[in-house]
């Protein structure tokens, strides 16, 4: 696969045009195997190689007389290497019982060149050269036909890319995020349960819990360039920050589901997530996590012929006080709404939305729906970005 990204911005009044592109050569190749034997025993493995060659680019250009010079690109000149062998194994001990297992060796590798022209930093390349090797075991059990039972230990590994490494942009105004030649791998160590049950030939009820321990997870955090915490960056003086390896997070949570069939037609179903997550702070302390979305969920009405489909949904979101705020966010109050105390904080919100499919005949179908039907006011979590709001959309399809 070849990738061409560009970005291009210009402050309202401003002369010059910021012009970066990258382009990202992406190689890889899969071997993946079966094998079974005795009805009982099934075998998955492989091997897998990823090369991913990135180059940079940057331009200031005067849009007035058209001319250009170099700029510093947002990449580093780079290439990233992985390359890994798996296996996975299943056991029916019964009619009712399946045991998995399995494990995976990742290498990786990953190699920088910083251009100093622009900005001195006090590194020339970046070379991360690391190993993992992981694993998972589970267990399923059927005691009935309307039961399900799970339960699952697993480990896993996020190797930093180009993106962690070596990207420079602005993750905020006032804040630049630089390179950081010294990332490691985060790991996580997972645990889940998980029951099922179905009630007749009308209702599925379903949940799950979960825990996520993540060690030397990559969060972005204040850094220091030579020694000083700001540098200008576009134009602006800026706060270094770097992405990095922090001590220790956290995540856990459940999420439920359920479905009922009506008659005529009809049915309802929905479904609830909650989660939260800490990590630990520089000093010590602990802080909510600033990736962990706030409670949310969704309920379907849904009316279903032959011909017609019709479906009434809920979304919502609910709130993040600013007590239980990511203390870095705290400090970006652009991003959120205030309270009565005039803190930022994430409010809850909903939406209300209709769509419908009608079947014309073989080949023909028109559907059509509103989205945002109350026409509310809401932002995603930590997005800074308002939401749609009401909007309609109509689709004619055709099959040949």
């Amino acid at each position: 696969q070849w990738f061409e990204e560009s970005r291009n911005d210009r402050d309202f009044g401003d002369i010059t045009r910021f012009e970066r592109v990258e382009n990202v050569d992406a190689l890889s190749a899969n071997l993946d195997f079966t094998k079974a034997w005795n009805n009982r025993h099934r075998v998955y493995y492989g091997l897998e190689a990823v090369y991913n060659d990135i180059s940079s680019t940057g331009l200031d250009r005067n849009i007035g007389t058209g001319e250009a010079v170099a700029g510093p690109s947002r990449y580093p000149e780079s290439d990233w290497q992985s390359y890994a062998v798996y296996a996975t194994y299943q056991y029916d001990l019964s009619e009712t019982v399946l045991l998995q297992a399995g494990a995976r060796y990742n290498q990786f590798a990953l190699h920088a060149t910083f251009d100093t022209t622009f900005y001195p930093f006090p590194f020339t390349t970046a070379n991360i050269s690391n190993g993992a090797l992981t694993g998972s075991l589970g267990l399923v059990i059927r005691p009935s036909e309307n039961w399900v039972m799970s339960a699952n230990v697993s480990t896993g590994f996020r190797a930093p890319n180009i993106d962690d490494v070596g990207k420079i942009f602005d993750s905020e105004p006032g804040s630049v995020v630089i390179p950081n030649p010294d990332l490691q791998a985060e790991y996580a160590y997972n645990a889940e349960i998980a029951l099922a049950r179905v009630f007749g030939e009308a209702v599925k009820v379903d949940v799950t819990g979960f825990y996520t321990l993540l060690d030397n997870a990559l969060v972005r955090r204040d850094f220091t360039l030579n020694g000083v915490d700001s540098i200008p960056y576009d134009g602006e003086l800026s706060q270094v920050q770097a992405i990095q390896n922090a001590a220790v997070a956290t995540v856990y949570g459940v999420q439920a589901g359920l479905e009922v069939k009506l008659p005529e037609g009809f049915s309802i179903s929905g479904r609830i997530n909650w989660q939260a997550g800490e990590e630990e702070l520089d000093n010590g302390e602990i802080s909510a996590s600033r990736h962990v979305a706030p409670l949310f969920g969704v309920v379907r009405l849904q009316y279903s012929t032959r011909q017609l489909r019709m479906e009434c949904n809920l979304q919502y979101n609910g709130e993040i006080s600013y007590e239980n705020l990511n203390v870095g966010e705290r400090g970006k109050p652009y991003l959120y709404a205030s309270d009565e105390n005039g803190n930022p904080y994430s409010p809850a919100w909903y939406t209300l939305n209709f769509k419908a499919l009608y079947q014309l005949n073989e080949q023909l179908a028109i559907s059509g729906g509103v989205e945002n039907l109350t026409d509310q006011r809401y932002r995603p979590y930590s997005s800074g970005i308002a939401g749609a709001g009401r909007n309609v959309v109509l689709s004619l399809r055709a099959n040949f």
